[in-house]
């Protein structure tokens, strides 16, 4: 079968989800919530898609099966629960525990069991399930933005999916004959690059759209539980199952490292130092006379945007500019992930289509900057390069005097007092 979306050479996990979301609203394939993007689109016909899993030999003898909580598989959920089988369903983001078990009132009709098929359904109708429950999934179904028939899977963007399937293998309520599949929209079968599925990314065994069955036969082992390298203390305060399952797994004797952080163990949330509060220069003046002086180690270029300078005169901040109209934070920094020059913190300024990305020091920015170069999302090619201080000792918030040239005002690096500028620590993330 031709595929309607074609996937260039190269592409990023990005890329390919822009592609996706793009076509399905493009060609109103789209049911609500929409716009689709940033979401697991909820197709027209998902509903047909869903009532394919009934006919699976592994739906039918499966007990325990657990289903994504997003739109599109509400059928799905609907089936499990008519087929009076044990359905868990995970808690939005993980934040109060790993899945939920639905219970349905007592001699349930079918008007019941949609209702409970439903976002408020299973809020209304679900206890928690903890990670000391002995609970064995047979059956896993998992929503999408692209897969290929390969088996390779692509979520949005987030890592949920893959977060929630490491943490059943870390509770042994999954394994290697436990059964996966996702419900797709035809057009959301695409070719997925080999090289852009990881370790900890979740593959599928079978593909349900509106018009076929796909078996994939996938030989790509899936996850056999948290990779905790890859995740650092941010995450673990987002998550705060995490948290309990690592102290679990600590004292199974497990290796729980986490993930160094590249801020040179600086504390989440430190109250800055006197001197950090200070201007650069002031700081500089208040020192002993009989003191060296010694120029900053940063300078301030402008509504929140700071460059560090190091010896040799590298800088550890890079400058990103030419970012696309609609793009948002959370994609730059899961591209960011993808290509493994996550910053210790990125200063967004999207109005003025540009970020400034902080390294630990300057072989770390070097790397970043060769690894992004040539760097496309969404079809712009963005611009890479050095931060340059500004000109002067302009303070933060001082008003620069306009610049007619916009290319020499790009040049200079230094953002306009109107600009939005959100500082913030990018944390590593499992998945995508």
């Amino acid at each position: 079968m031709d595929q309607a979306i074609v996937i260039n050479s190269g592409a990023t996990k990005w890329d390919i989800r822009h592609k996706v979301w793009d076509y399905i609203e493009a060609n109103n394939l789209a049911d609500f919530p929409r716009p689709v993007h940033h979401r697991i689109p909820n197709f027209k016909a998902a509903v047909l898609a869903c009532n394919r899993l009934s006919v699976l030999q592994e739906f039918k003898s499966s007990r325990v099966v657990k289903v994504n909580p997003d739109k599109p598989q509400e059928q799905a959920r609907f089936h499990t629960l008519s087929a009076r089988k044990t359905l868990l369903v995970p808690t939005p983001r993980l934040r109060a525990g790993l899945f939920n078990k639905i219970v349905p009132p007592q001699n349930a009709n079918k008007e019941d069991l949609r209702v409970c098929s439903t976002s408020q359904g299973v809020k209304d109708f679900s206890v928690p399930i903890g990670l000391e429950a002995k609970v064995q999934v047979d059956l896993v179904v998992v929503g999408s933005v692209a897969v290929s028939e390969k088996g390779y899977r692509i979520g949005k963007g987030e890592g949920y999916a893959d977060m929630e399937y490491a943490m059943m293998a870390s509770m042994g309520a999954v394994n290697e004959s436990t059964v996966v599949v996702t419900i797709v929209h035809d057009c959301q079968v695409v070719d997925i690059p080999e090289g852009l599925t990881e370790s900890h990314d979740l593959t599928v065994d079978y593909i349900l759209t509106p018009t076929r069955i796909i078996k994939t036969e996938c030989q790509r082992p899936k996850p056999e539980g948290i990779i905790w390298s890859k995740l650092d203390v941010e995450m673990l305060e987002k998550i705060p199952i995490l948290k309990k399952l690592r102290s679990l797994e600590q004292k199974a004797g497990k290796d729980v490292t986490l993930k160094v952080s590249t801020a040179k163990n600086e504390k989440p949330n430190a109250k800055p130092t006197l001197d950090s509060k200070l201007n650069p220069k002031h700081t500089a003046k208040s020192r002993p006379r009989c003191e060296p002086k010694e120029e900053p180690n940063h300078q301030h270029i402008g509504d929140g945007a700071v460059v560090h300078k190091h010896p040799q005169g590298c800088t550890s901040t890079l400058y990103l500019g030419g970012i696309p109209d609609g793009l948002r934070v959370s994609e730059l920094k899961s591209v960011l992930r993808e290509r493994n020059v996550v910053p210790i913190r990125l200063t967004w300024q999207g109005a003025q289509h540009r970020a400034f990305l902080e390294y630990s020091d300057g072989p770390a920015a070097e790397h970043a900057l060769t690894a992004l170069q040539d760097l496309s999302i969404k079809g712009h090619t963005l611009k890479t390069e050095r931060a340059k201080s500004q000109r002067g000792s302009r303070r933060p918030n001082q008003t620069l005097p306009r610049t007619r040239n916009k290319e020499t005002k790009e040049a200079a690096h230094t953002p306009t007092t109107t600009a939005t500028t959100v500082s913030l620590t990018v944390s590593g993330k499992q998945g995508s």
